[in-house]
């Protein structure tokens, strides 16, 4: 998928698709008060420019949602951000 994240205001979330298997797609989304929370940003930061910088931790919180029974569209939470104790 082509298809790059975005920010959806009326949401107030970061939207974007994680690849598995390269060949399918799920969608998913994180909020910006998320994304400030767990990475601890500033009010002013721009939630794209978070994502970014954390898009594989990101994208491994879906992994691990979708393997304990979410449906797409994945919607993360800030605990979901929280890698399981080892």
């Amino acid at each position: 998928m082509s298809d790059a994240p975005y920010f959806h205001d009326a949401s107030g979330s970061v939207r974007f698709w994680v690849d598995l298997e390269g060949n399918r797609f799920v969608s998913a989304s994180v909020g910006s008060q998320a994304l400030r929370y767990h990475f601890h940003t500033s009010e002013s930061a721009d939630p794209l420019e978070t994502f970014g910088h954390h898009v594989e931790e990101i994208e491994a919180a879906v992994r691990r949602r979708l393997s304990q029974g979410a449906m797409e569209p994945v919607m993360l939470r800030e605990n979901d951000l929280h890698a399981p104790a080892v």
